[in-house]
């Protein structure tokens, strides 16, 4: 009677671990078809890092108020669309950030940009910072993605 509880244990066991084995699988597939779906590009679009003097005022001030959070705007004025990206409260001073692209898909504008660090310690100053920019590009009417 032992043996044949062992048995029925060890094959549960068995079971159990293929059924995980199987649906891990699954999703490890289905994470690989998500990457295989991403738009291509079409053309990179022209774009102006603005200054602060050159920003719209509204935008300015919707900045001002999520500068310490992480955020990502699109404003609209005339014929021009302003993406803003911010990286929140930073400890230090001397970030930078880069506009790695901006192109067009068949259904969305990329943006991709980085948070560049200080170069070194002595660089950064002990004082919080908010790093974002404001990239001003044709008003295209689509989906924004930020990477």
């Amino acid at each position: 009677m032992k043996i044949t509880n062992y048995v029925k244990i060890h094959t549960i066991k068995k079971w159990t671990y293929f059924i995980l084995c199987m649906l891990l699988s699954m999703w490890l597939a289905g994470c690989g078809q998500t990457q295989t779906t991403q738009e291509e590009k079409l053309r990179d679009l022209e774009f102006t890092v603005v200054a602060s003097a050159e920003q719209p005022e509204t935008l300015q001030e919707v900045i001002e108020e999520k500068k310490a959070e992480g955020f990502q705007i699109c404003y609209t004025k005339g014929d021009y669309l302003y993406l803003a990206i911010g990286y929140g409260t930073q400890q230090t001073g001397g970030y930078s950030i880069s506009v790695n692209a901006v192109y067009e898909t068949e259904n969305t504008i990329v943006v991709d940009t980085t948070l560049i660090g200080p170069e070194t310690q002595e660089a950064a100053e002990a004082v919080e910072s908010y790093p974002y920019v404001v990239i001003k590009i044709e008003n295209i009417d689509k989906t924004i993605q930020f990477l």
